[in-house]
This record gives structure tokens, sequence and C-alpha cells, in this order.
């Protein structure tokens, strides 16, 4: 037997090239664009984002990618049916696929385990006061290519279905894998007050109640270090 890793946070593209690069793996859907590979799977209804489980899997030599691909569909369709059974009462997502979506988008915002819940409780905070989320990672994904590698006053005025800073509500599909810990975090945020945060740039955040607070952490942690 062999193993493939798959990384949480990995965008559907990401999760392909690295199938595609291992050369133990059969290669039967390297020719097919997104949507014919989720209906090989059974799922033609469905956006590939976000929808396979990051993890380890092993497989033996000559296993199809389909096969393997299959496998991490069901453990996500697993995981996100078992948070979804535990979540919290009157949370602003009416689906499984509204938790799914804000799971990926706390994968993509917190690196640290413990900030989860608190990134999912201003999410939800945001939600529930018609606010729009105005998160970075939906924005570098609704760019796809396009994004250098630094957020610019213009991509934030690049209008994508994906731009939180300009539609509100949750992104139309995820945005990545989501892992365990992220799921649960959108199943069970934590109950704070703040409203807005931002990346210290050490992979913590400071987390505000009021726009003037957020102002301030802004200066503090982004204006200066880009003067």
């Amino acid at each position: 037997l062999r193993s493939i890793t798959f990384i949480e946070g990995w965008t559907f593209a990401e999760l392909l090239n690295h199938i595609q690069q291992t050369n133990t793996i059969s290669q039967t859907l390297s020719h097919l664009p997104p949507a014919q590979i989720m209906a090989q799977l059974g799922n033609a209804d469905r956006h590939p984002e976000g929808q396979f489980f990051p993890d380890t899997y092993a497989y033996a030599r000559g296993a199809t990618d389909k096969a393997i691909l299959h496998t991490a569909l069901k453990q996500m369709e697993k995981q996100l049916n078992q948070a979804w059974q535990q979540r919290q009462a009157n949370l602003p997502y009416q689906t499984p696929e509204e938790l799914l979506i804000v799971a990926s988008i706390i994968e993509k915002e917190a690196n640290l385990h413990h900030e989860r819940p608190i990134v999912a409780g201003v999410i939800v905070n945001r939600l529930n006061k018609k606010m729009r989320l105005q998160v970075d990672p939906t924005v570098i994904y609704g760019l796809g290519d396009q994004y250098q590698g630094r957020l610019t006053r213009q991509d934030l005025l690049t209008d994508t279905p994906y731009n939180t800073y300009m539609h509100r509500g949750l992104t139309p599909t995820p945005i990545a894998m989501p892992s365990q810990h992220s799921l649960m975090a959108a199943a069970m945020p934590a109950e704070v007050p703040y409203l807005y945060f931002v990346a210290k740039g050490d992979g913590s955040h400071q987390f505000s109640v009021s726009l003037a607070e957020q102002n301030r952490a802004v200066q503090k942690y982004i204006r200066n270090k880009q003067g």
C-alpha cells in the first residue's frame, strides 16, 4: 500500500495537481474539466471546491484517481454531516453546504486552532447583522491567477462573485478544503462580541468590537509595516 496526503486549505486545482503528479496512481480523469469529474463521481450538480476531506489516504499501486477522489468525497460528506448534526441552534446558515462554505473561509483565514471558533463567531455576528464579511481569502480566491501575492486596493474593487467586500452573504461555493477543526468551528462558533479582525503578521489576529478599534488595529499591524 502507498499513501497520498491532501492538505487542509488546498483548492480543488491544487488537489488535482497533486494527484496528477503521483505516478503510482492511474490517471483516468486528468483530461476532464471539473464539472465532468464531479459527474464521474456521481455528483454532477455539485461544485468540486471544498468537497474533498483533507487527510492521508492509503491505496494500492495502480488505484485510479477516481477511486481516491471518491473516498475523499465520501469522507467529507461524513465529516460535514457530523458537524451539521452537532451544530449550535440559530446559526445563520440553512444547509450543510453553507456550513462548509463558512468552514472553508475559516480554514484560509485562521492559522491557529484556538482562533478558529473566534473567527467563526465574527463571521456569524456579521452575517446576523447583514454586514459584508470582508475577508481577504475570498477575494484572493475570486481573483484566481490574477492574484499577485499581495492584495491591492484595486483587487478589493475587482468585482467577482467571491468578493465579500462588494457582495453580502456567503460566497457561491467553498474556497478550499476545510479541516475537521474548521468544520467544527463553523458548527460551534465562539460567542464573542467581535465584528472585526486583522492579521497581526505572526499567524494570529487582533479582534475588535468597534470600527474605531479595528481602524487602530489596522494602523498598528498593517499600515505601519507597509510604511
